[in-house]
């Protein structure tokens, strides 16, 4: 049997980090992958790994999004005094995904078997089981690791709608492959999948339904985020229904009408010529023999305490399948807490839950860090609240950018930040500042104090700063202040 330090089940982000990052500090590592893609990079093929990150998730996704605001910008050209650029129409979205392809082609061979094998990884193809606290079973092969981390990902909640399996529908695995634009598309869900997906294919010509069961989309962020959001999709053409639910779908002439119920009872019908169900996320749990093992788990993933660890001490688990947050930075980040714990002699490293950043890729983005104001209150902590406008951001102005669009972020009595949110259409490049100020304990003052160069974006860090510090100008303070300039003329 072969022996290894480290034997990872699932090639996503998180998985290849710690196959790259062990064999990078000099361990054996074994990688398993039961489902890797190929895709065409230069003329040759490349065997792809990446998991939903690569293949169904952040890059043809963001791919996508370029292509919508591509068609929605010169739709928009307008307001530039731009002529002769007509409305754009529907778009071929065959060759909308093409482009998307093409994205996911150009960044394969940083995912592909190729490259880690190159590294020193052991690649195995074929489905990953459990069948000991050390030994793992991959196809006809058993391979005994000391630490076994198990990365294998989510994949989409289909709930189960009379109706819907025979009408068919949509995920985040599939979309990609469509080969026409549905004239009509509903949308059950509006978290970030569905309102980026949903907006992208408005701006390429679908007419789109977002059927959300939360008081508002985005249902993590606060409502005064999320307002500006949806005044964006409605203006642009798309409906946004809250506090409901469908629960019914028929076929009918070709089409799919689906029964939505709202939050009064009242029922009414859609019909619509496709449907996306991104109604959340479940952790692929199946197949690995957890309870053979006895690996503590429930729906909602793996369960893992803050260094990673399962209850059995040799097996971890990150990303996705361990719950928590969904994203592919925190599952790379876990990948290294657990790189740590496994190959530094007495080192235990923790998750950092408190510092997260995370981005909804919608234009306008909405980008976060921290407590929002809905989760204070609910947690009970006291903060105060400070605002800055991209109305008085001279970069904005002279981009377009900045009717409705702020900045927020929340502190404690020292103004040391405990949450910020950004709503613009470029608030993920802004947010960095804010995480790394929160991170390390540096006072909203600090930013203000730091130069920023003009005219940019970032200028709107300094502004809250700004903000926060025209609240030490108490009375007694601004008395002196005029005193002591009367006292110099």
């Amino acid at each position: 049997m072969e022996r290894y330090n480290l034997v990872v089940i699932g090639a996503g982000s998180g998985g290849l980090v710690v196959a790259a990052g062990g064999t990078g500090l000099g361990a054996r590592v074994a990688l398993a992958e039961k489902h890797p893609i190929e895709y065409t990079h230069e003329g040759k093929p490349v065997k792809a790994m990446g998991g939903d990150c690569l293949n169904f998730g952040c890059v043809p996704s963001k791919a996508l999004i370029r292509a919508g605001k591509a068609a929605q910008h010169a739709r928009e050209a307008s307001r530039f005094a731009i002529r002769g650029i007509p409305d754009p129409g529907p778009q071929d979205i065959a060759r909308v995904m093409d482009y998307v392809r093409s994205a996911q082609a150009h960044i394969s061979p940083h995912d592909s078997i190729e490259r880690f094998s190159g590294l020193g990884v052991d690649v195995m193809v074929g489905a990953g089981r459990l069948k000991s606290a050390h030994e793992v079973e991959i196809g006809d092969k058993t391979v005994w690791g000391r630490n076994i981390v198990i990365a294998t990902g989510s994949r989409a909640m289909i709930h189960p709608i009379p109706g819907l399996e025979e009408a068919g529908y949509l995920t985040n695995e599939t979309v990609f492959q469509v080969k026409e634009l549905p004239a009509s598309l509903l949308i059950m869900g509006g978290g970030p999948i569905g309102t980026e997906i949903g907006q992208s294919f408005s701006r390429l010509g679908s007419k789109v339904t977002i059927v959300s069961s939360t008081p508002h989309i985005c249902p993590k962020e606060d409502a005064d985020i999320v307002a500006v959001l949806v005044k964006k999709l409605r203006h642009e053409g798309v409906t946004v229904i809250d506090e409901a639910k469908a629960t019914k779908v028929e076929k009918k002439d070709g089409r799919k009408v689906v029964t939505i119920k709202g939050k009064t009872g009242a029922e009414s019908t859609i019909t619509v010529d496709e449907i996306l169900v991104a109604t959340g996320r479940r952790p692929n749990i199946e197949g690995l023999n957890l309870e053979g093992v006895g690996v503590k788990h429930s729906a909602k993933g793996i369960e893992t305490d803050a260094k990673c660890r399962t209850n059995i001490p040799s097996i971890w688990a990150i990303g996705d399948v361990a719950g928590s947050y969904l994203f592919t930075h925190w599952a790379g980040y876990q990948a290294g807490v657990v790189l740590t714990n496994t190959l530094t002699p007495l080192a235990l490293a923790s998750c950092d839950y408190d510092n997260i950043p995370w981005i909804t890729y919608t234009e306008p983005e909405i980008a976060h860090v921290g407590l929002s104001e809905n989760a204070a209150k609910a947690k009970g902590i006291e903060y105060r609240k400070f605002s800055a406008d991209f109305a008085h951001n001279d970069r904005a102005v002279c981009d377009g950018d900045f009717e409705d669009y702020f900045a927020k972020v929340l502190v404690d009595r020292k103004g040391l930040i405990l949450g910020a949110t950004i709503v613009h259409p470029h608030a993920g490049d802004v947010l960095a500042e804010l995480v790394l100020a929160k991170k390390w304990g540096l006072p909203l003052s600090k930013i203000a104090s730091t130069i920023h160069a003009y005219p940019s974006l970032s200028e709107i860090t300094a502004a809250l700063g700004r903000e926060y510090r025209k609240t030490g100008l108490t009375p007694g303070r601004k008395n002196l202040l005029t005193k002591i300039a009367g006292w110099m003329r």
